[in-house]
């Protein structure tokens, strides 16, 4: 094979994808997000929502897209308080219908050989406004009748804000329409909010300080910090539920 060829399949090769560590994505992030940790992106990476590289030692390695995708969760935590499942499944919708006209400009924001990437400045994907149900909305969209609804509102395990419900709404209403089929009626799922309302208690006293100063980079930090502790919260929640129920089973087994 001549020289020719062989520069000609070395220009064929896609360049590499320019990657950072942790701390590169603590410093370009922390700018706009100062409660921004590394505890927190291994939060988010375990929740599913970003999906670093690894190298062979084991460390994590960010791409422009891994970062940009973490400006959007902190951005959607900070300023609309949604769950990380609905911004998960949001971000993942997006990434499935390209946004229009994104791809003329690629060759603009793709980085030159050898040239260092550009932060992330273009503009993102806007997202769809959170959704507001009116009460027979609600009922439909989730099959669980008006009457079910109603009950959930009467135990506080749904609230009606300004005449509409939100998605928090929405998902707690399928799951309480599916526990029915289990027996679990809304009067059961009481001790879901009770737990919720003292884990709730938990947060507001973790972020009290930062939560009164009237600094907006302070109150930005209590928002991230309160999702993150929130999460964390869950995260023991879940699998305490788990471990019980797999220590259930066990005796089950050895029973039978």
């Amino acid at each position: 094979m001549t020289d020719h060829a062989h520069a000609g399949s070395a220009r064929d090769e896609p360049a590499p994808v320019p990657r950072v560590g942790i701390s590169a994505v603590l410093k370009e992030l922390g700018q706009d997000h100062p409660g921004i940790t590394a505890s927190k992106l291994r939060f988010l990476e375990d929740q599913g929502l970003v999906h670093p590289a690894r190298t062979a030692s084991g460390y994590r390695k960010f791409s422009r897209a891994d970062i940009a995708r973490i400006r959007r969760v902190l951005e959607l935590q900070r300023d609309r308080y949604l769950p990380l499942k609905v911004i998960r499944d949001r971000l993942d919708a997006e990434e499935r219908e390209p946004v229009p006209g994104a791809a003329d400009h690629d060759d603009e924001r793709r980085p030159a050989p050898g040239e260092d990437a550009a932060p992330v400045t273009a503009p993102l994907p806007v997202v769809p406004p959170a959704r507001a149900y009116s009460l027979r909305e609600l009922a439909a969209r989730t099959g669980a009748g008006v009457p079910l609804v109603r009950e959930l509102v009467s135990y506080g395990l749904i609230r009606e804000q300004g005449g509409a419900f939100d998605d928090h709404a929405l998902e707690i209403t399928r799951a309480a329409l599916a526990l029915t089929a289990h027996g679990l009626e809304p009067r059961h799922l009481r001790p879901f909010k009770a737990a919720a309302d003292r884990e709730l208690g938990l947060v507001e006293q973790a972020v009290a300080p930062l939560a009164s100063r009237r600094d907006p980079a302070s109150r930005a930090r209590a928002a991230e910090r309160a999702q993150e502790i929130s999460g964390l919260c869950l995260t023991i929640h879940t699998s305490l539920v788990r471990s019980e129920i797999a220590a259930l089973q066990e005796r089950a087994g050895l029973e039978g």
